[in-house]
């Protein structure tokens, strides 16, 4: 690992206080280093809305400086530039070592939004790059750009992106294509594989230096608690777990398949990290795989709740050598057992207005699931047509989307009676603000790309202003809300995406 370099004289100063507290962890957790320039850089998208949010004057976003601070061309002032290292499990086999391949943290700043990590993605090689070249490429750092954002404007916990930047410098994949840097802005970007890199190696050390730095910082109501025999570990990792049984849920809810689902890509706060081979569902399939790579379905839709329960389990191991009682860890992993459940069926019955519980209620979830499996019925156009009938303005009858009417009758029915005696009542304005009119859907994705790669960026910022509020009905782009094209089925994204 490298000592501690000082940043350059010449540096971008973004007005911000920089405490970089996991940069001062030590030479066991990074390698200091500064990100590897581009050349000729361009923008291709900025979160203006972010930039807000972070406290940040709108004017640097325009900027010849911030587009070579966020190309990795200029130092930021303050910033510690890093590479972390961690270990994992991927595809569900140890891969030993990883680490920040392609990312560089320029550092942990306090923002309005409190501390955040800035990362730039894509900035050049690092130590842990093993045989990769440290880039990305255009169509992989729009896909991530504006993911993110979409995520957060669904309300799932999720990193966030501050902008994309270009360049034409050639890298290579399945085919030579550009070179992109996507910023990168999270709490913490520690990830399940920080701790099995340090318990892999018997490093007894670093791995409570981390686990206490994560209770510290982010899960303070850790420590004092006689919960879980007082163990601070093992509530650690029942408080990771709750929060993951929650981002999961909200997953399956909203018809998100993250693609790739290995213990390095897996945050320890609960976000939704690493945007490769994600998709929306276009026709409601749940063994669906969107990941190229994954052949053996490994990560399809359907299996994501049961791979976050055996990651977390891999986490557990991990923090073991802490915890010092396997009853105690495996009591900590227990809860997620209910909690994903009782997330899940919380999520979809706001999707169907219904405000309080009752008895049936997953009878219910389960039939419309088994509906719309059953006649592949697009997932995200059937629960805002619902909204919109339920509200009274909806000139697309659900019952056109399925081919076996008599059954979706027959549910409605149910529904219906399920309304009358709610206590609560139905809520179409719930379901309205729960049911998105505006997914990102793969070949929305693949359009801004292809338009991207002929330096118009109009699609890509189209994109991020309907995603960023995707409950609204942005009359203008209704086509953007339509059934996917069939040349959507023949897209393939695969881990190199």
């Amino acid at each position: 690992m490298s000592e501690l370099l000082d940043p350059p004289a010449t540096a971008l100063d973004l007005g911000l206080d920089w405490p970089n507290r996991f940069a001062a962890l030590g030479p066991d957790f990074s390698t200091f280093l500064q990100p590897t320039p581009l050349p000729s850089p361009y923008w291709v998208g900025r979160n203006r809305a972010l930039a807000r949010e972070l406290g940040l004057e709108e004017s640097w976003l325009e900027s010849q400086e911030a587009l070579a601070a966020f190309t990795g061309n200029l130092p930021v002032a303050g910033g510690r530039p890093l590479a972390s290292v961690y270990s994992g499990h991927q595809f569900g086999v140890w891969a030993g070592q990883l680490g920040d391949g392609r990312a560089i943290l320029l550092g942990e700043a306090q923002t309005a939004l409190g501390p955040q990590e800035i990362q730039l993605k894509g900035s050049g090689l690092t130590p842990y790059s093993r045989m990769g070249d440290g880039r990305a490429v255009l169509r992989s750092s729009i896909r991530e750009f504006l993911c993110s954002e979409a995520m957060h404007g669904l309300g799932i916990p999720t990193s966030r992106a501050l902008c994309v930047t270009g360049s034409d410098a050639p890298v290579v994949r399945e085919e030579v294509e550009t070179a992109a840097v996507v910023t990168r802005v999270a709490p913490s970007f520690i990830r399940f594989g920080h701790f099995e890199h340090f318990a892999s190696r018997d490093q007894i050390g670093p791995l409570r230096t981390l686990a206490d730095f994560v209770i510290d910082h982010h899960y303070p109501e850790c420590r004092g608690s006689e919960h879980l025999a007082g163990n601070p570990y093992a509530a650690l990792l029942q408080a990771v777990a709750t929060r993951t049984a929650d981002m999961v849920a909200q997953w399956q809810a909203v018809g998100f398949c993250h693609g790739v689902m290995n213990t390095d890509n897996m945050s320890i706060l609960g976000l939704t990290v690493d945007y490769g081979p994600f998709q929306f569902l276009d026709g409601f399939n749940p063994g669906h795989i969107c990941n190229h790579s994954d052949p053996g379905g490994r990560y399809a839709y359907n299996k994501q709740p049961n791979i976050a329960y055996w990651n977390l389990f891999c986490l557990g191991q991990a923090l073991l050598p802490l915890i010092e009682d396997q009853e105690l860890a495996l009591a900590a992993l227990e809860p997620f057992k209910t909690d994903y459940p009782r997330a899940f069926e919380a999520r979809m019955r706001a999707k169907l207005g219904l405000a309080d519980a009752r008895e049936g209620d997953r009878d219910l979830i389960e039939a419309i699931l088994k509906l719309l499996a059953a006649g592949r019925v697009d997932y995200s156009i059937f629960w805002r047509r619902l909204s919109l009938q339920v509200a009274g303005g909806s000139a697309e009858p659900v019952r056109d989307l399925f081919a076996d009417r008599g059954a979706l009758d027959a549910w409605m029915l149910q529904f219906s009676e399920r309304q009358m005696t709610s206590g609560q009542g139905l809520s179409a304005d719930l379901m309205l603000k729960i049911n998105p009119k505006y997914v990102l859907r793969n070949h929305l994705g693949e359009q801004a790309i292809r338009q991207a790669k002929l330096k118009d960026f109009s699609g890509v910022q189209t994109l991020l202003t309907l995603l960023q509020a995707p409950f609204d009905e942005h009359p203008d782009h209704e086509s953007l809300a339509g059934f996917p094209p069939d040349w959507a089925a023949t897209i393939e994204i695969s881990c190199s995406s």
